[in-house]
């Protein structure tokens, strides 16, 4: 756990990505393989399920530092942070009891069995690392127990580390953190093994991610050089057949076997040892039926005839990462296409078919066909060079994704609460409502879109006229207006507003509107027949 403290503390005390990955460098040759392993896990982003309830962690603060309850929630609602807060709150531990317990051992026999415990049993475990773990390392354990563990440390960050420390190539690295791995003792010697065909038949490869494009396309070049598809509004997958076997991964990274069998089906027809690169898309009356209509299957690990005949949903493929067993990620985009083209027709499955090129002769024609976006159902377009190869992450330059404008409404600020990470001491998470007769109805809640000079004048505000408070949530007085983006709207019965938007971000301060001047219920929900 030391070790682990101090690779957090050199992390968060700088911004240079070089000396991030110098600092991971070192502590993989130092680690045990076991603690390497969930070192990476925790880095990568990962979390250990929720062990402890989080009223609970405050009440037996409470009774170790003799501080009033209310005490307590005043400096949880000050730091913004709990792991931060309890650390702050409890008294340096005896130095002569500090403790030395590797990483693995703290996770899987102290933190992993809190699941099964009693709270009488928690209490006094949790309570015990409290007195014997040093301030930083008694910051990591509050971390890792609460789920706040986040640095500013990408997964990508992370593979390069691993990368210059084994020689590998970073690409390696990337396919072999990819699905479901276990932070165990073989972990890292798998990692960087040298014979890079070692690989899990069911682990996807790292997604190709687009940039977006903010203006125009053509300084991209010559019409001819580009491919454009349709932006679809779905769950960007890939399907994977292997040994016999078909697997569907997210981009987040989840398997998704079970959830969308009409797909699994279709896939026992594609020959063995391909890998499709597409989305996952609600599909109705040949178009898409809206991401509203995709949702009610997400959830459903098994779906019923009724979902199944309902809420029909289609793959629809638009990249071939593999051929009878060959990666083929190095060819280029025009040699992959067509590829795909004859595999996709060779299967010959309403359930997974091609994602069709846009056929356009100029920029400007192809500019007035994304002008038809919403009404087909898409986001907008993709560009990507028929020259490309498919890379790792976001690579900037040769996929570009050319989305529509997105809808906006102006409403009014009406909560704020603390954020998280570095942005946990300021009140960055607001809640916006619109007017419905003449009171403000809330219509969404947005964390991005404002600079931080803006971010500190409006957490200085928010702190001078709250209202009332609710724990964290500040009511503030119905003041400012802000313009707010969002990429679709649907209705919603969980929603005391009626409808839910996606997506939400600040788009301005619209220091020019008056509170009274904020759009309507009815004006947002008019949005609604507006969708496809």
């Amino acid at each position: 756990m030391r070790q682990f403290a101090e690779l957090f503390v050199r992390l968060d005390q700088t911004t240079s990505t070089n000396e991030k990955v110098a600092a991971m460098v070192e502590y993989f040759d130092r680690a045990q393989p076991e603690d390497a392993a969930w070192a990476i896990h925790f880095l990568c982003g990962r979390r250990l399920k929720r062990l402890v309830k989080r009223a609970d962690f405050r009440s037996w603060l409470a009774e170790e530092t003799g501080h009033p309850d209310w005490l307590v929630e005043e400096s949880y609602a000050s730091v913004g942070d709990l792991a931060e807060t309890i650390t702050l709150l409890l008294p340096e531990p005896d130095t002569a009891a500090l403790d030395e317990t590797p990483l693995h051992v703290w996770v899987t026999q102290r933190l992993q069995p809190l699941a099964s415990q009693t709270p009488e049993a928690q209490r006094t475990s949790v309570t015990a690392a409290w007195a014997t773990l040093p301030t930083t390392q008694r910051l990591v354990f509050n971390k890792l127990l609460t789920g706040g563990f986040r640095l500013g440390v990408s997964k990508r960050l992370v593979i390069r580390a691993l990368a210059e420390f084994s020689g590998l190539d970073s690409a390696v690295i990337a396919h072999r953190l990819m699905g479901q791995w276990t932070p165990d003792a073989e972990l890292l010697p798998r990692l960087l093994d040298p014979d890079t065909r070692s690989v899990d038949a069911s682990t996807p490869y790292p997604f190709f991610l687009a940039s977006p494009l903010k203006a125009g396309p053509e300084d991209l070049g010559h019409r001819d050089d580009w491919q454009a598809e349709w932006k679809w509004d779905g769950i960007r997958a890939q399907l994977i057949r292997r040994d016999g076997n078909s697997f569907v991964w997210s981009r987040g990274e989840e398997l998704l076997n079970g959830r969308f069998p009409e797909v699994e089906q279709a896939a026992l027809g594609l020959d063995d040892g391909v890998v499709l690169d597409g989305e996952l898309l609600a599909w109705h009356d040949g178009a898409p039926a809206g991401f509203a209509s995709l949702q009610t299957r997400i959830g459903r690990l098994k779906p019923g005839p009724t979902s199944l005949r309902k809420h029909p949903v289609r793959f629809l493929a638009y990249d071939l990462l593999e051929a009878d067993g060959h990666d083929c990620r190095t060819q280029p985009l025009s040699e992959r296409r067509a590829q795909l083209e004859t595999v996709i027709a060779e299967l010959d499955e309403d359930a997974i078919t091609l994602s069709d090129a846009v056929a356009a002769a100029s920029w400007q024609a192809l500019a007035e066909q994304r002008e038809a976006s919403r009404a087909r159902g898409v986001e907008g377009l993709m560009l990507k060079r028929r020259s490309s190869v498919y890379s790792v992450g976001r690579t900037v330059g040769d996929w570009w994704k050319w989305k529509i404008d997105p809808w906006t409404m102006d409403a009014v600020l009406t909560y704020a609460q603390p954020g998280h990470g570095r942005r946990s001491n300021q009140l960055t998470d607001y809640t916006f409502g619109v007017w419905d007769g003449d009171a403000l109805v809330t219509i969404c809640k947005a964390y991005s879109g404002l600079n931080q000079a803006e971010i500190s004048e409006l957490d200085k505000w928010i702190r001078q006229h709250t209202t009332e408070r609710f724990g964290p949530v500040r009511q503030v007085e119905p003041v400012h207006v802000f313009e707010i983006a969002f990429e679709g709207i649907q209705a919603s019965k969980r929603h005391k507003s009626g409808v839910a938007v996606r997506f939400p971000r600040i788009a301005r301060w619209r220091r020019d509107l008056a509170t009274g001047d904020a759009d309507s219920l009815d004006q947002v929900g008019q949005l609604l027949d507006l969708t496809p």
